[in-house]
């Protein structure tokens, strides 16, 4: 079931996404080679810590039984790690990406963001990539304003995508959110037999964490030893963007940017 949220209470969302965008912009000045993931949370922790907010990473529990949670604020996934990529002290170099993501909860609300980094100058088809994924998050949130159904959206994605000769990852989809990090309904980037089952109605009140992750060479995906970092399973590059993004009657109004 998809809870709808008032204009209150996506006021309220407003500021935890805004906290959110402020600790990946941190991050963004801090993408140079050198600098570790490592040093990367301990900036977001500060941040974090300065505005009272509830991080809701560190400490998630692992989907498998047994395993351990999640040790981080941010997930830090560098080339071909797609997502959940725990922070290093290993210095980032000139020419990997890493792909940031971090959320916070702030008087009960929640912000959900991610980004993908360069670090110094990348190959042209690194960068292409980043461009695409980054392209696929816009086209996604301007297709809001006119499309009634999220898979109407979805088919979007997923066509531009594959028009540039990439791949979809579809074993992570974005969420709903709201005082819960992660809530109804899942939010694919592609078109799914559970999209079409169970379609997503783009009304006034619904607040969706989108998060498009796409590679340059397959969809599928392994899962490394410490039980958290995503890799693709042909260990090329991975792009992963996210933004919340809540419909209002006046359209989509994207919650974690630094500024309205």
């Amino acid at each position: 079931m998809i809870k709808l949220k008032s204009p209150r209470e996506i006021a309220l969302m407003r500021d935890a996404g805004r906290v959110v965008a402020r600790a990946l912009d941190q991050v963004r000045r801090m993408a140079v080679p050198g600098v570790s993931t490592s040093e990367m949370d301990e900036a977001v922790a500060a941040i974090f810590k300065d505005h009272d907010a509830l991080p809701l990473f560190k400490g998630y529990p692992n989907s498998t039984k047994g395993k351990p949670a999640f040790p981080a604020f941010i997930c830090a996934s560098v080339n071909d790690a797609v997502v959940h990529g725990i922070p290093t002290r290993r210095p980032l170099q000139e020419g990997d990406i890493v792909s940031v993501d971090t959320g916070c909860k702030i008087n009960g609300w929640c912000g959900d963001a991610a980004v993908t980094l360069a670090i110094g100058e990348v190959r042209p088809e690194i960068q292409k990539l980043l461009d695409v994924t980054s392209q696929t998050l816009e086209l996604s949130i301007r297709a809001m304003a006119r499309c009634t159904l999220w898979s109407e959206v979805a088919a979007l994605m997923e066509k531009y995508v594959k028009s540039q000769g990439m791949y979809v990852i579809e074993k992570f989809v974005g969420h709903g959110i709201g005082q819960d990090m992660h809530e109804d309904p899942q939010v694919p980037n592609f078109v799914s037999k559970a999209l079409r089952k169970n379609d997503i109605r783009l009304e006034p009140g619904v607040v969706l964490a989108i998060e498009p992750m796409v590679a340059l060479g397959t969809k599928n995906v392994d899962t490394l030893n410490d039980h958290w970092t995503v890799v693709t399973k042909d260990r090329r590059a991975s792009a992963h963007f996210e933004h919340t993004v809540a419909m209002t009657p006046q359209g989509p109004r994207v919650l974690t940017f630094l500024e309205d």
